[in-house]
């Protein structure tokens, strides 16, 4: 909308360029004070429009966009660890954790035992009085003593997948929080530029309206320079609803009100030079909790074949009957029972087919991810190698170039020399440079953070990086 704006603005501009392409003499005379009274009224008309504009980029944010309370300054290490304690799906996460170590207890229990009593001889369904004899019996039924081994161990891989499941997703998080304290001080960078794009609009505005008096500059260069402040400072209303959008992200996370104030306490850096790709696949292959946790599934359905295929191993019924005659003393029965599997092809064709084609799938699960990991590295790794060595280049060679030329442009323009056109495009050449180098940190710290995830562990710890100056 505001470039819209702009646009008209350079086109009711238009209207004056015949009177604005030659530079004012120093002495004016009656003809040329008769040429700048016939332009008034679009000079005037000119101001208006460029008063609404800066009116509307001045007006305050929104209440939305407005940050409450306390400032909280935060490191990169306590934002992550806050979302880690924190966060509502990590609760879940662990509450899961914890049913899989109680299924672990169900899994080697033992049946509990069972008491009966049987009244023979009654004279009537209703009348337990009239009965001759009262037997009392006690029932347990104790499973083979290797089944409860093996389902301890299935039971036990379950709880090993699940802690896992846990840790890739403190992971994922961990590596989402840092993305977006990354979009924060991305953000925060970005205002800082367009605060100095504007000082250095308003510089060149004031450096031209003197021109203009002193009579060695168009009207036109005037025009220029004030749509060049009014877009400046739209670009600052759109950096700080950037700013307060960020914000509001990693509050979400940390589990803080939306609009609550958030500062980071670390900086935009170019991190150190990655490890070796080789030394990262192998901690890939030992950490991914993907691999690890399909390993455990693994030795699982390993221990549940063997379970299935002990099929033929007994159940023990274990039963002790006391018998009470009218009449006669007391006597005791004692019972023991096993389960005799007779139709065998039914297990051998269903629970053991079953177990062992399970086996089979996760080992082939287990090829397809690890060649998965292993690309996954590999083109976090390149994308990590690529992102830092545009960092470096915009650092080392694009910013300081552009910037200098800035400084040429503008102090030639003083003096005389540049035109205004050149000092707008030496100034935004400079500043989409700097905007440029902000958005490749933000990239390559946001790239170290997927190559992190892809790993699975953090890289290794190197001396501190360059700081963005």
């Amino acid at each position: 909308m505001h470039v819209g704006k702009i646009v008209g603005t350079l086109t009711l501009a238009s209207a004056v360029a015949v009177h604005a392409q030659q530079p004012v003499p120093r002495t004016r005379s009656d003809s040329a004070a008769r040429d700048d009274s016939a332009s008034a009224a679009d000079s005037a008309r000119i101001a208006r429009e460029m008063n609404r504009i800066r009116g509307e980029a001045t007006h305050p944010p929104p209440a939305l966009f407005t940050d409450s309370g306390p400032t909280l300054v935060i490191t990169r290490r306590q934002a992550i660890d806050s979302v880690l304690a924190h966060n509502p799906t990590l609760i879940a996460a662990r509450e899961q954790t914890e049913q899989a170590r109680a299924r672990v207890t169900e899994a080697v229990a033992i049946p509990d035992p069972s008491l009966s009593a049987t009244i023979v001889g009654q004279n009537g369904a209703l009348t337990p009085s009239t009965a001759t004899e009262h037997d009392y019996a006690l029932n347990l039924t104790v499973p083979f003593p290797d089944r409860i081994r093996l389902r301890g161990k299935v039971a036990g891989a379950d709880v090993h997948t699940a802690e896992l499941s846990y840790l890739q997703l403190r992971q994922q998080l961990a590596s989402e929080t840092s993305q977006t304290y990354d979009s924060l001080l991305v953000a925060l960078r970005h205002l800082d530029d367009f605060q100095q794009a504007k000082q250095l609009a308003q510089d060149f505005l004031t450096r031209t309206e003197a021109r203009f008096e002193g009579g060695t500059s168009p009207k036109l260069d005037v025009i220029k320079a004030k749509v060049d402040v009014a877009q400046a400072q739209n670009n600052l209303i759109a950096g700080q609803r950037d700013v307060a959008n960020a914000k509001a992200s990693i509050n979400r996370l940390m589990g803080r009100l939306l609009g609550a104030n958030i500062r980071p306490a670390d900086s935009l850096e170019i991190p150190p030079p990655l490890p070796a790709l080789d030394s990262l696949e192998r901690r890939a292959e030992a950490l991914r909790p993907e691999l690890r946790s399909l390993a455990a599934q693994r030795a699982g359905a390993s221990a549940a074949t063997t379970l299935a295929k002990e099929f033929w191993l007994p159940d023990i019924s274990l039963g002790v009957t006391r018998l009470n005659v009218v009449g006669t003393p007391a006597t005791y029965d004692t019972g023991i029972g096993i389960g005799f599997p007779l139709f065998f092809w039914q297990h051998t064709g269903g629970e053991v087919s079953e177990a062992a084609h399970h086996e089979k799938e996760l080992a082939a699960t287990n090829r397809d991810l690890a060649a998965q990991v292993n690309q996954e590295v590999r083109v976090a790794y390149a994308g990590a190698a690529t992102a830092l060595q545009q960092a470096q280049y915009l650092h080392d060679e694009l910013v300081p170039e552009a910037q200098q030329a800035y400084t040429i442009a503008f102090n030639s323009y003083k003096l005389g020399g540049s035109s205004a056109l050149e000092v707008l495009d030496a100034e935004r050449d400079f500043l989409d440079a700097q905007t440029q180098y902000t958005d490749a940190l933000g990239a390559v710290n946001d790239a170290i953070a997927q190559l992190e995830l892809a790993v699975g562990a953090p890289l290794a710890t190197a001396p501190s990086g360059v700081p963005h100056d």
